[in-house]
């Protein structure tokens, strides 16, 4: 017999469609089911995956084997161990990065997880989101990339720590700045909590959008001085290295 809440929520979906029907994310038509894009931002959207650096994950024009690195990560390795995104940064997925971070759909939160599923890599990971300053997440009222955490958690099965990284620098904003700004300006904004769960752990670190990288770069050396043993980084979107500004 089908549970009380299930049979309500079936009897009424008829009825919520109808007023309130589903739209993509991207561009507000309506659309047959919760969380699908249209086919006109569908079409827009860059892919990215395989082949692809195995450091930062820039894409290749062709396969260079397992484990090439991008000549960048080959002259600066970067903090992390890998760096995935679900899109190249466009139109699209910035409307849903805005819409999470500034417009409080939260519902872009579920959305972005279940996009990055199948880019979380192979073997069980801690999942840790990249953290705000106590003061910008008491403006702003929720982190987003906690958000996606929590949500990605649900559903991989995989526990969620958020209170072990902490921002304990205050930062202004990093848009508009180049990236030796953006390096400079994060330094030392990351630690880690007195009793944290690092030490030999794998660590999945969850942002939404990766441009320059400072960031996450912070938060991964943060986290292997902490004795983490493996950082993966992935995220909602990436700014390619050769994208206009």
């Amino acid at each position: 017999m089908m549970p009380l809440a299930a049979l309500l929520k079936t009897a009424i979906r008829p009825a919520l469609d109808y007023a309130l029907p589903p739209r993509c994310p991207g561009c507000g038509v309506i659309v047959g089911e919760d969380f699908a894009f249209c086919l006109a931002c569908w079409s827009g959207m860059d892919f990215l995956g395989e082949p692809c650096c195995a450091r930062c994950g820039v894409p290749f024009a062709h396969d260079m084997g397992e484990g090439a690195e991008c000549a960048a990560c080959l002259t600066v390795p970067p903090p992390w161990d890998s760096a995935r995104a679900v899109l190249a940064y466009g139109d699209v997925a910035r409307t849903v990065a805005l819409r999470l971070k500034y417009g409080r759909r939260i519902g872009m939160a579920r959305l972005i997880a279940r996009q990055m599923v199948r880019h979380v890599g192979a073997g069980e990971a801690l999942i840790v989101p990249v953290p705000l300053h106590r003061w910008r997440l008491w403006q702003r009222g929720f982190n987003q990339s906690a958000m996606i955490a929590d949500h990605l958690g649900g559903l991989t099965g995989w526990q969620v720590e958020k209170l072990a990284l902490k921002r304990v620098k205050r930062t202004a904003p990093l848009r508009g700045m180049n990236p030796k700004q953006r390096a400079k300006m994060v330094r030392g904004a990351f630690a880690l909590a007195q009793d944290h769960p690092f030490a030999g752990r794998r660590i999945l670190l969850i942002d939404d959008i990766h441009t320059s990288g400072a960031t996450a770069a912070a938060c991964a050396r943060a986290l292997k001085a902490g004795g983490a043993g493996e950082v993966r980084l992935l995220c909602w979107a990436r700014v390619l290295p050769d994208a206009p500004d």
